[in-house]
């Protein structure tokens, strides 16, 4: 919690995975996925669910005045990439990391207010032959997101490790039958692993005062 004696307030932006269903006429829903998960753990935050499915970084700057700068997060999480992975395979339609790196930078830049960050991993686990060969282009963006949260001292939740070692035992359809949109148990996966990153008060506030040195352009 803030030292306000206002509830701190959560905002999540992202793909289908946060999005989890939500009915997007209604700014109390937050679908059925990790995010619900978080606001039933968390009674006493605000939580707003701004997923919205098939979203890649360049969906997401595209809506980013619109749907989160006028938020006011103090706790802003960011969670996009495997679409950005997907849509090269399934629609000829590629993003570089130089690209998705360039984009989830000018992202960053424009982060409303001085919130904390949490910074989400995409994962992949491969559940057909072909979707072995996703892995390498999504590698490119999971250091993308690794390298911006070190640079901006954000938490990052290490969903693809995290998920891949849970797979080893559950089997990857377990918790992700298509290879990308999580079970009920993944999802609480998910979810224990934002609220860890939650817990952890040694992070820095992301400062975007552009007075001070916030490191997004190095």
């Amino acid at each position: 919690m803030t030292s306000s004696a206002a509830p701190d307030r959560l905002v999540f932006v992202g793909d289908s995975i946060t999005d989890a269903g939500r009915d997007r006429a209604d700014e109390a829903s937050l679908g059925d996925g990790y995010v619900s998960l978080v606001a039933a753990d968390l009674p006493d935050v605000v939580v707003l669910n701004l997923g919205i499915g098939g979203n890649r970084a360049v969906d997401l700057e595209e809506r980013w005045e619109r749907d989160v700068a006028a938020t006011a997060p103090d706790v802003l999480t960011v969670y996009v990439g495997v679409n950005d992975t997907w849509r090269r395979f399934d629609s000829d339609d590629a993003t570089s990391a130089e690209e998705f790196e360039a984009t989830y930078r000018r992202l960053l830049a424009r982060v409303p207010g001085s919130p904390r960050l949490v910074l989400v991993e995409p994962f992949l686990l491969p559940v057909r032959d072909e979707q072995h060969g996703w892995l390498e282009d999504l590698d490119g963006k999971r250091d993308v997101v690794a390298r911006l949260a070190a640079e901006t001292g954000a938490a990052l939740v290490p969903l693809h490790s995290l998920l891949t070692h849970a797979a080893q035992d559950a089997g990857a359809a377990a918790l992700a039958p298509d290879g990308v949109h999580p079970t009920p148990p993944a999802s609480r996966m998910i979810a224990d692993a934002w609220l860890a990153a939650y817990a952890d008060d040694t992070q820095t506030i992301v400062d975007n005062d552009p007075r001070n040195d916030v490191r997004l352009h190095g």
